[in-house]
């Protein structure tokens, strides 16, 4: 086993046993994350919804699955990138019997982004991927404007560069027949993070 597994596992261990905050009281699974986190590309989202809290597995549903398009467009699967949230837990109103998604507040996501903090120090990712504004904000800038510095890279204190891509749940509110809502920029953002994985390699070795 790696260093990277022998510490990556404990720290899920513990992740999932998590009671830092009141997410924890309406949670069905905490979502880890999943993947290979021996890559040198992570993804980042903002957090699980109803299908990820059921199931304990990042981007799944029909946001997830666009997200694998654009994996598999672009010559990866799940296999090659480590996947995760920033919050780990389903944020969610109760009203009667029904869990209503809403943003996570700004205490959740204190209390959460340790859980990354500490995955990003294990992994040691050369690129991150940071799918929807909130990623962005925490990873590359507070400031960060997604509709005039999406695609670009920027360094970062968690990895030499971090891109920033539409989240796929927000294309698919807005796409139409005539207007693929973004997706053809997701795919090329998803493109740009393994080019630029590829560029530092190269450079770091060279």
């Amino acid at each position: 086993m790696s260093q990277i597994l022998e510490l990556i596992e404990p720290l899920r261990a513990e992740c999932i046993q998590c009671t830092n905050c009141k997410l924890s009281a309406t949670r069905t699974n905490v979502v880890f994350g999943e993947g290979n986190p021996e890559s040198p590309l992570m993804i980042i989202g903002e957090g699980p919804g109803a299908t990820e809290d059921a199931t304990g597995r990042p981007f799944v549903g029909r946001a997830g699955k666009m997200l694998d398009e654009a994996l598999t467009a672009a010559g990866m699967s799940r296999k090659h990138v480590f996947i995760c949230n920033i919050v780990k837990c389903r944020a969610c109103n109760v009203e009667g019997t029904k869990f209503i998604n809403r943003p996570p507040e700004p205490d959740e996501i204190t209390a959460c982004t340790s859980w990354l903090v500490k995955q990003v120090e294990i992994i040691k990712p050369l690129v991150i991927l940071c799918v929807g504004a909130p990623s962005a904000k925490f990873i590359i800038k507070k400031n960060f404007k997604m509709t005039v510095e999406r695609g670009i890279a920027f360094p970062t204190p968690y990895a030499e560069c971090a891109i920033a891509a539409l989240h796929p749940a927000y294309i698919l509110r807005r796409m139409s027949l005539t207007d693929d809502g973004g997706k053809s920029l997701l795919f090329a953002d998803v493109e740009a993070a393994r080019k630029k994985v590829i560029e530092l390699r190269r450079k770091n070795e060279g």
